[in-house]
């Protein structure tokens, strides 16, 4: 179940089921959402953000949420995308517009738009992303994602790249 408390809405998840739950937020905002019952070793940190936004601004997003990933702006992030789709990155995330097709992970096309890593547990920066690569389980003990032994040139082009998606 996730839980928007400031929204008064609660839908459960069920596997092989869609569910559907319309949010009404009254003003503009961020409002904060959690699991809510029981799921595993990382409930506590099942969080997420539900932004209202005022219609003109959701269809400027919804509009970039539909287009596929930039291609990388600088050498460094080109090597980044390299790197990307030939380590075991894009077996487990999807870029739309490149062929990392992964459905493990979560889709990472703008993945820089994002205030948030791992269901709010750092901020969307590059040093906490450097972070959450090398060493995933530090931060969110039991998630997939493993960690990955990455040379400082290697690991700086992958931020580059992961920090362009916007």
């Amino acid at each position: 179940s996730f839980w928007v408390p400031a929204l008064n809405r609660k839908a459960d998840l069920i596997p092989g089921r869609v569910n559907r739950l319309l949010l009404d937020a009254n003003r503009p905002g961020e409002y904060r959402g959690q699991c809510a019952e029981f799921c595993g070793q990382q409930h506590a940190h099942m969080a997420m953000y539900v932004f209202a936004d005022p219609p003109n601004v959701f269809r400027r997003w919804l509009a970039n949420e539909a287009r596929p990933a930039r291609k990388p702006a600088t050498p460094q992030a080109r090597e980044g995308e390299r790197l990307f789709l030939n380590l075991p990155c894009s077996g487990c995330h999807m870029i739309r517009g490149t062929s990392a097709d992964g459905t493990i992970g979560p889709d990472l096309t703008h993945l820089a738009t994002r205030t948030t890593l791992a269901a709010l547990t750092l901020p969307n920066k590059p040093p906490d992303l450097t972070h959450w690569i090398e060493d995933p389980q530090r931060y969110k003990p039991g998630s997939k994602m493993p960690g990955f032994s990455l040379t400082s040139s290697q690991r700086d082009a992958l931020v580059a790249y992961l920090d362009g998606l916007k």
